[in-house]
């Protein structure tokens, strides 16, 4: 049990060893801090973690399976908890929960046949003085054939002009995806998400496998996410939902701001080969003609899949992360 930590001086100091000595870390700036090193087989069932919102687009939240010098999951921390723009939004989803007053859970399965390392990198200068976490695992043999969890993260900001955003491309292997979380910022006024989501499978060229209707279709919701008539319908559900709605107000506010996750669970979409994602970015002009926007998107794509897996683009700088 520790004697030292983060409760001493403070709460625990005339409580001892054995009475919440050390509930948390710190993690100076742009330094990196190791959450778990477990070695054999097994499965991690659910992490829970808080930080103060400030870090969650500067601290980049890493999963390694099995001794691989490459990540399968680099997402910064509050996108992989659908929570993109520093500004808590509660999620009620199967795959993640975030509760007040900002409690961060991923129940996503994240098997492992030798080893599972998972690591934070903080991309601030600022030491974080409080992080809290708590990973549960199971030991336990994985068959050859179970794929592993990945994620990644993309951003297009802003998007050029007539191009879609792509939210995966060059995946290789077998494997099923599961999941997608959009931070959204809107440039344009009027609606802005006629866009379609296209699935790319297994040697797809110029057409997709899969095509959608529209953004908001994607994500579960019609008609441009009205309810009543004029104001965005906040939800969230099991399986899709759209939890955050930022609207432009005050002095040094910009655009309107949005946070949606859809999770492929009872659906999931299996490729054997190959996986290429986008979304287009659409909204409406003049004279009712569409216009391809020119948004600010940021995506975390999630998907099982056989190792070993191909390299992900490098993350861009801290710069271009950041929540502007």
């Amino acid at each position: 049990m520790a004697v030292e930590g983060t409760g001493i001086p403070g709460p625990a100091s005339t409580l001892g060893q054995g009475w919440k000595v050390s509930p948390s870390i710190r993690i100076p700036g742009y330094a990196s801090a190791e959450l778990a090193d477990i070695q054999g087989s097994g499965t991690i069932r659910h992490i829970w973690l808080t930080v103060d919102p400030r870090f969650w687009r500067s601290l980049i939240f890493r999963c390694y399976w099995d001794d691989e010098t490459t990540p399968s999951v680099e997402v910064p921390l509050g996108d992989f908890f659908c929570n993109g723009w520093c500004v808590r939004s509660n999620v009620s989803s199967l795959m993640i929960a975030v509760n007040p007053a900002g409690g961060f859970n991923s129940y996503f399965p994240m098997p492992f046949r030798q080893r599972a390392r998972i690591s934070v990198e903080n991309l601030s200068k600022d030491q974080i003085d409080g992080f809290y976490y708590q990973i549960d695992y199971t030991l336990e043999p994985i068959a050859e054939d179970v794929g592993c969890l990945h994620a990644q993260w993309r951003r297009s900001n802003p998007l050029p002009y007539k191009q879609v955003h792509t939210l995966l491309e060059g995946v290789q292997g077998r494997g099923h995806y599961v999941g997608t979380y959009l931070a959204w910022g809107v440039h344009n006024n009027h609606w802005w998400g006629e866009g379609e989501i296209k699935f790319y499978l297994d040697g797809d060229q110029d057409f997709p496998t899969i095509c959608g209707t529209g953004t908001e279709d994607y994500f579960g919701g019609a008609w441009n996410f009205e309810h009543p008539a004029g104001e965005y319908g906040i939800f969230s559900t099991p399986f899709l939902g759209l939890p955050q709605v930022i609207k432009p107000d005050g002095l040094y506010k910009s655009q309107q701001r949005f946070g949606m996750y859809r999770w492929h669970i009872p659906d999931p979409i299996h490729f054997q080969h190959d996986l290429r994602v986008t979304i287009q970015a659409l909204g409406w002009r003049s004279e009712g003609r569409f216009l391809p926007l020119q948004d600010d998107i940021a995506s975390t794509a999630f998907w099982y899949q056989t190792e070993p897996h191909a390299p992900f683009p490098e993350l861009p700088n801290r710069d271009f992360i950041e929540v502007i």
